[in-house]
């Protein structure tokens, strides 16, 4: 790739995330010359892949050109994966979700072909969209478990014979992959898309099967020394002897997570417990969680009383986390997020009760405006967050065959 198509790829991917810019402000930030800049903006507006939008507000003096991208340009492939659900959406330049999301059961607890029914998924989901691949600048994966970023591995989940899971899935694609964590991913689309852009010291929590975390650090994303950071399902917390998903006891997960706010509900109606909430089985706890959540939506007492609790102990979680980093804002994302503000009076009494004021005043909570998309969201980011270097990682197709 040259020189000047690489800077085209940066020019991009500013705009991808920030929706219109000037061209002073690319120029800032590529740190690249205006003259350059205004060269390389007006072959991408001749090539068809960069629109002129008008001028800017004034703040005093001449106003500048806006520019953004033509939201056709390409397209991006989300994927989001948890250990019950795989969710799949065509995303273009504008962040929009293109189509229908495509939904599809795929359990990877003690499955050796998920990464089989991953790979061939994904292909018939792309086959399904009618998109060409010269369309696609890549495909981004969320998923949970313990990802080696640069190796293309999960730990956890996903085991194949040989090679990374990025190699598997794109010989049979032939399109770049990128791979994260989920809790990572929803992080990324709170940073550059969500309630953290433009924040320094941000915790990002994933409320779904596990809860768990993005940390963003000097308005960057923190992954630790070999990209395991953020476990915090696996604070020990308790003295519950409930065994965890990870094979220890006690953690937060085993009295937080949307599964044992499931498994409550269940087990409190069999109990007697007054609730509209009639006839829930774990077996489909996708549908479960959501009539759970809907009630506390609604109001119903027993399902605001098991997101209060839930909340509280997350909360007493958060209050380690701002003790540890002193973050400026906590954002509650991912599935959960649909329950909206129940979760802020909880989390904050916790927090009230556990954490010495003066580290704790500064600290905002916020739910995601992303909400259950973030994932799909922050997939899509992964790969424009890359962008301008895919190309010559994998060396494959030129950027004139991807904007074709």
């Amino acid at each position: 790739m040259s020189k000047q198509d690489s800077y085209k790829r940066n020019i991009i991917k500013h705009l991808y995330f920030s929706g219109q810019l000037s061209c002073a402000e690319l120029s800032q930030l590529t740190d690249k010359s205006l003259p350059l800049t205004t060269k390389v903006l007006n072959e991408l507006i001749e090539e068809g892949s960069v629109q002129e939008l008008g001028y800017a507000l004034s703040t005093g003096g001449r106003r500048p050109q806006t520019y953004s991208l033509k939201s056709d340009l390409m397209y991006v492939v989300a994927v989001a994966m948890d250990q019950l659900i795989t969710r799949m959406a065509i995303v273009d330049m504008r962040n929009n979700l293109i189509g229908e999301v495509e939904k599809v059961e795929l359990k990877l607890n003690n499955n050796p072909k998920a990464a089989e029914e991953l790979r061939k998924n994904i292909l018939k989901f792309i086959e399904k969209s009618t998109i060409p691949k010269s369309k696609i600048a890549g495909i981004g994966i969320g998923m949970p478990g313990f990802i080696d970023v640069l190796k293309g591995i999960n730990h956890s989940f996903l085991k194949i014979s040989e090679g990374s899971i990025v190699s598997y899935i794109e010989s049979e694609v032939g399109l770049p992959v990128l791979i994260d964590n989920d809790s990572s991913l929803i992080a990324l689309a709170e940073l550059r898309l969500g309630e953290a852009k433009n924040r320094q010291n941000v915790m990002v929590i994933n409320i779904n099967w596990g809860v768990g975390l993005g940390m963003i650090l000097n308005g960057e994303l923190f992954r630790g020394y070999n990209g395991f950071a953020g476990e915090f399902s696996h604070i020990p917390l308790f003295t519950n002897n409930k065994m965890c998903s990870c094979g220890k006891s006690g953690c937060l997960e085993t009295e937080t997570s949307l599964l044992v706010v499931a498994e409550k509900a269940v087990e409190g109606l069999k109990k007697g417990k007054v609730s509209r909430l009639k006839n829930l089985v774990l077996e489909n706890i996708e549908e479960t969680a959501a009539a759970i959540m809907d009630a506390a939506d609604k109001g119903d007492k027993f399902a605001v009383e098991l997101f209060s609790e839930a909340g509280y102990n997350i909360g007493r979680g958060v209050a380690i986390l701002i003790h540890l980093l002193n973050p400026e804002l906590i954002v509650l994302s991912g599935r959960g997020a649909g329950v909206g503000k129940l979760w802020l009076a909880p989390i904050q009494q916790a927090i009230n009760e556990h954490c010495i004021p003066k580290i704790a005043e500064n600290t905002e909570i916020k739910i995601s405006s992303l909400g259950f998309q973030a994932e799909l969201i922050g997939a899509a980011a992964l790969v424009m967050e890359n962008f301008d270097m895919l190309d010559s990682a994998l060396e494959k197709k030129s950027f004139d065959d991807v904007v074709a």
